[in-house]
């Protein structure tokens, strides 16, 4: 799966179990299990659609299902994240289990144990299945070991005898890239003549034979670089996660788009237009670079400026193409076109979009404009919990999907139309295209053409077109030919946005010699006369000169300082981020003072925020192991500009004075206060140290206490707390196992008052929930809990919380007329409005429904505390921590006497 939201620290862990322990557990409770409902109860769908649940793998001892395919007798083919493939007999529409045990191919190099066990899988392994060409085409995702020794590649699978089985495996391509990050899916073009692969950012490029994107791609950002502070991806470069064509016998590569971070899925529209769904960054949540999960439009030769760490690049640079659509956070997984769904219109023209964090398929419509699209995107289906895999379109016309990855429950469900009978065929005439788009579609095609000056004379004038996806094909166009065709052209241009476009092409080069001349081109350009566009273009145009091309000569940096002096700071967030680390970087006299005065007074993210289709606190409680991040971040929301300016700052040697000095480092001090992501504290300080690696020696210490050195932890990843953490190591801890521990010690005399009540804050209940009058108010009053229930109680509702859940702090789902959902805490209603809350961190900002638009109110089947909180604790931390519950924080309890 791609990365999701991810809390390394228990965090509200098992405060919020002990809140379902406390307000839940009654022995007359009449709810049923949530194991014993029907699994399409958990699900709402989009009006006039059903649901069926056909199987479960997990239960049936199959694995955890993350791909699919039909084959050419309309029957599935699954893979096992970490095992074997399995093939099954659909059954019809309405008919809601199978009719035969899923068969699992068998091959040569599979064995056995005793008949009964596989100890090793000759093939599977799958993030990405597909039939075609009379054939089953395997992306595997593994480093070969003992249990399948076939590593990540692309395989084909044909059955030579035609006896219905496999028994010829041809190796088309290694791949050298696993896991989460490794190679995914597997599609097929829209003539049906080859092959589209999309891999994620931890797969090595391999080489091709020939490139859509030019092959010298690079990091092209001058903003100090600062890695993830918890190791993720800091080896990664450009181009980051990218897609591959290739033909039915894997001869022909050819390299299609990068830039991406971790596309799990691509997909072709009824147009023959590619598309991906590509992941964020949980981590980076709250910081400057960070970007939301997003859709976008995949043309050829395209860059979307995935980067690592800080150097991720902006949406707006005109080197890279925009996202189609801002979803939110999540963990996208499938992405389909529903053209041959027997669903109404509406539908079979959406692209479907699964995020496996939240359970959520998005039906995403596209509407053609210019040599793009805009969109109109709503939820389709969505489950608490369901962790969505993969999803294809049936023979039958039905929507199939998977959930399941990373070992968890998994399930296959169909979704179909009610009246799906009446659903005529969709029409397979040629599909009309726009004339911007037939104009895209021509430049893209002298990508990779030998030099020819009657090309760039063609181009050349879309380098002005004011459509933004002809303009970068354009320049793509240009930098496929060399520079000694069009070089001259260039610098006789007086057109400003087509010769700023040509001179980005030009930087994008690398020769040193040209960087002068670019310069001096750019600067004889009335700066303070032209858009917005125009500047963000000038200014990424020297960027990248500076990155590609070296330091800038003494002579042009002296005019650059003097060209930008009446221009920065601009009344534009984007504009000043772009100055500031290009004013920073030449060394600009004025720029350290005039950017610590932004960092003080940037209150307003919103130009540079980016609009999402899904609120974030909407998300919250649709899974709570991720959401609570989100809770934690809402709840104090770090201030992006400033931390984009603090960033920058950091490697700024010129205009300091004591002042300046004071004023920045104390600001550090401050924005430690903040929540972020898990890598925000890291980022944070990581540019303080820096920025302090500059200070003069004898100054030092003196700033190093002021910006917040005392707050942090030895790794300066986290902030320092007087709580001292489980030692562990911990266990998969049962129930049984749990209360066996607990309740066959004989040693409770000698239980440790000081480490229950220390395990208590470090797992932060108390940040949640008070004990003897200390703690947090979100949750109930735990000091009575042991006078109230049982040992067996309490480890029941910490370890599978969602068994029983309260009505006082059970969450509910509200189904909208637009067939979407809100869930929240019901705090109150009157005659037209229900009033819920979203954010446990925040439970007094409360968001209003109108009655009118929601058609029906369900519970939620899910407790907002994750399963597993014990896990960190070894036995005797355990007992320790039960103790101190049964004791209600009493150190003179009995439960401490012998």
């Amino acid at each position: 799966m791609p990365t999701p939201i991810r809390n390394n620290t228990p965090l509200v862990a098992l405060c919020l179990s002990l809140l379902l322990a406390a307000a839940c557990q009654t022995e007359d409770s009449e709810k049923e299990p949530e194991a014993k409902k029907p699994k399409v109860e958990k699900i709402t769908v989009a009006r006039d659609f059903v649901v069926e649940h056909l199987y479960s793998p997990s239960e049936n001892k199959k694995g955890s299902w993350v791909a699919m395919t039909f084959d050419g007798k309309g029957r599935m083919i699954v893979s096992d994240q970490y095992g074997a493939l399995y093939r099954l007999e659909m059954p019809e529409i309405g008919a809601d289990t199978l009719t035969n045990e899923p068969q699992q191919l068998v091959f040569p190099d599979d064995k056995w144990e005793n008949d009964s066990t596989q100890t090793k899988v000759g093939m599977g392994y799958a993030q990405g299945l597909l039939w075609a060409f009379n054939s089953l085409y395997v992306v595997v995702n593994h480093q070969g070991d003992d249990k399948m020794e076939k590593s990540s590649g692309l395989y084909r699978l044909k059955d030579t005898d035609n006896d219905d089985q496999f028994d010829e495996i041809t190796q088309l391509k290694l791949f050298d890239g696993q896991g989460e990050h490794g190679p995914h899916s597997i599609i097929l073009a829209p003539d049906g003549q080859s092959l589209y692969l999309v891999l994620g950012n931890h797969t090595d490029v391999p080489e091709m034979d020939s490139y859509l994107l030019p092959s010298n791609w690079d990091e092209d950002n001058i903003i100090q670089l600062i890695t993830d502070p918890r190791g993720h991806a800091v080896d990664r470069k450009a181009p980051g996660g990218f897609v591959v064509e290739t033909d039915s016998l894997g001869k022909e590569w050819q390299f299609v788009a990068g830039g991406f971070r971790n596309t799990f899925d691509i997909s072709f529209n009824n147009d023959g237009e590619l598309f991906a769904y590509d992941s964020d960054m949980e981590w980076d949540f709250g910081m400057p670079w960070y970007r939301p999960t997003r859709l976008l439009h995949v043309t050829k030769g395209a860059e979307f400026g995935w980067r690592t760490g800080t150097a991720k690049w902006a949406t707006y640079y005109p080197d890279n193409l925009p996202p189609l659509l801002n979803i939110g956070q999540g963990s996208p997984t499938n992405l389909m076109d529903g053209g041959k769904a027997k669903f109404p219109d509406k539908y079979r023209n959406s692209l479907f979009a699964f995020d496996w964090s939240f359970g959520i398929i998005y039906s995403v419509q596209l509407k053609q404009q210019g040599a793009s699209y805009t969109v109109a995107a709503e939820e389709f289906l969505s489950g608490v919990p369901l962790p969505l895999t993969d999803g294809e379109i049936g023979p039958d016309g039905a929507l199939y999907f998977l959930t399941g990855g990373r070992r968890l429950e998994s399930d296959l469900y169909r979704v179909s139309y009610k009246d799906y009978q009446k659903i005529k065929e969709a029409s397979t005439a040629e599909p009309r295209i726009t004339e911007e788009m037939a104009i895209r579609r021509k430049i893209e095609g002298y990508f990779g053409s030998a030099p020819d000056t009657n090309i760039v004379n063609e181009v050349w004038p879309y380098l002005n077109h004011e459509d933004r996806h002809i303009r970068y094909a354009a320049t793509m166009a240009l930098m496929h030919q060399p520079v000694t065709v069009w070089g001259k052209k260039a610098f006789r241009e007086r057109n400003i946005r087509t010769a700023t476009h040509a001179m980005l092409a030009m930087a994008k080069m690398g020769d040193p010699i040209l960087q002068p001349v670019i310069l001096r081109k750019l600067m004889t350009i009335d700066f303070g006369r032209i858009s917005k566009e125009n500047k963000i273009a000038l200014l990424r145009t020297m960027e990248v000169s500076f990155y590609r091309m070296g330091n800038v000569k003494p002579e042009i940096t002296n005019r650059l300082i003097g060209y930008f002096a009446d221009h920065y700071p601009a009344n534009d967030n984007a504009l000043n981020r772009e100055l500031s680390k290009l004013l920073i970087h030449i060394g600009a006299p004025y720029a350290t003072g005039r950017t610590v005065a932004l960092l003080e007074n940037s209150l307003d993210d919103s130009t540079t925020t980016q609009a999402m289709l899904t609120s974030s606190a909407d998300l919250i409680l649709r899974n709570p192991d991720y959401g609570m991040t989100i809770a934690t971040v809402l709840a104090k929301t770090p201030p992006a500009q400033q931390i984009y300016f603090a960033t920058a700052l950091s490697k700024a040697d010129t205009g300091w004075t004591p002042e300046l000095y004071e004023r920045y480092f104390n600001w550090f001090y401050d924005a430690f206060g903040y929540k972020g992501g898990n890598s925000y504290v890291g980022y944070i300080n990581a540019a303080r140290k820096s920025a302090l690696d500059l200070v003069p020696d004898d100054q030092r210490d003196h700033y190093n206490v002021i910006s917040g050195d005392s707050l942090l932890t030895k790794s300066g990843k986290d902030l320092f707390a007087d709580i001292v953490p489980p030692k562990g190591p911990g266990k998969n801890w049962k129930i049984e196992d749990a209360l066996k521990t607990v309740e066959e010690d004989d040693t409770k005399a000698s239980r440790s008052y000081e480490n229950g009540k220390s395990l208590f804050a470090a797992v932060r209940c108390a940040s949640c929930h008070t004990m003897r009058g200390e703690g947090g108010d979100i949750g109930p009053d735990l000091t009575q809990l042991g006078t109230r229930f049982s040992v067996q109680d309490m480890l029941t509702a910490i370890i599978k919380p969602g068994d029983a859940i309260s009505d006082q702090y059970g969450s509910k789902v509200f189904v909208l007329k637009d067939g979407t959902s809100i869930m929240g805490r019901l705090i109150r209603e009157d005659d037209n409005t229900y009033s819920v809350s979203q954010n446990p961190y925040a439970p007094q900002e409360l968001r209003e429904i109108s009655k009118k638009e929601v058609t029906e109110v369900k519970e939620s089947t899910v407790s907002i505390m994750p399963p597993g909180t014990l896990n960190v604790l070894n036995p005797e931390e355990l007992k320790d921590l039960m103790a101190y519950l049964m004791a209600g924080g009493n150190e003179n309890s009995p439960i401490y006497k012998k």
